[in-house]
């Protein structure tokens, strides 16, 4: 049976692997197809399709968008995205540029905190990619200013603790409504992690078509709640890793896989928003 990961990283944002490592390892692990959704950027997506062709590995065009309600940090994924739009581009190009300016405040916040890193190190880290808080947290670990990628968020740069910064300005509605601007399918993302199941009925309201229902960090009675959600909601019930190469310690792509059914549910929500 064919079986695809929805949830892919590149180093076009805060993961190690190259698009073509990602092909590489989803070819190991059996996989048909993997979405590659970088965080605010599409630049990974191009490459990734050039590697699968030669390797017979689909690449499905997402992305993810990181926005904020007062309580909850909220990730939105895009599949079949229109990633080749330039007003869609030119929105991620700013994006990106809030990106940068957030890295120079957290590292500030970081440095009042007796946390000594400077924001250069954190950008040749990132490279031609999105910068982003793992990249953040990866210089802390090599600086040994931290044990752990864990310790990096939960005691400084993840949401509201006091290292943070919020990412640009960005609402949930507003997310949901670019994605579907552009035809693509918006999905709300380990829905466990954001900690607020309350949030997604008002999500829905706004245009959210799908669930990621199926996690690396999803236990199975948590699985089972959303599946219930998904159900009563009426939303595609996707899943995957959220591999970030080495990013999190260890290679995740694969772990997580659902059917090639879920793929062509997608893929017709997509050719339906379009009309």
């Amino acid at each position: 049976m064919k079986q695809a990961d929805l949830h892919v990283h590149t180093n076009y944002s805060d993961s190690t692997f190259s698009p073509q490592e990602v092909v590489f390892h989803a070819k190991h692990r059996s996989l048909a197809a993997v979405a590659i959704c970088d965080h605010d950027s599409i630049d990974g997506i191009q490459p990734s399709i050039d590697a699968g062709e030669k390797e017979g590995i689909e690449i499905i065009p997402g992305i993810e968008l990181t926005v904020e309600k007062p309580d909850a940090e909220i990730h939105i994924l895009g599949y079949f995205i229109g990633w080749k739009l330039d007003w869609f581009r030119d929105q991620l190009k700013k994006m990106q540029a809030g990106r940068v300016d957030r890295v120079y405040r957290i590292v500030e916040k970081l440095n009042k905190n007796g946390i000594d890193i400077r924001p250069e190190q954190v950008f040749a880290l990132a490279g031609k990619g999105s910068v982003g808080r793992l990249h953040v947290a990866k210089v802390m670990l090599d600086m040994a200013q931290v044990a752990t990628y864990n310790e990096a968020f939960s005691k400084y740069i993840g949401f509201r603790k006091p290292c943070y910064v919020p990412n640009i300005k960005f609402t949930p509605e507003e997310a949901i409504k670019f994605i579907l601007s552009s035809g693509g399918v918006p999905v709300l993302a380990h829905p466990g992690l954001m900690g607020h199941d309350e949030y997604i009925k008002e999500l829905v309201g706004y245009g959210l078509r799908g669930l990621e229902v199926y996690h690396t960090d999803h236990r199975p009675s948590v699985r089972k709640r959303y599946e219930e959600i998904a159900k009563e909601l009426g939303l595609i019930m996707t899943g995957g890793s959220d591999c970030h190469g080495l990013g999190k310690g260890r290679i995740l792509i694969g772990n997580v896989r659902v059917p090639y059914e879920v793929v062509d549910r997608l893929r017709d929500e997509s050719k339906a928003i379009q009309k």
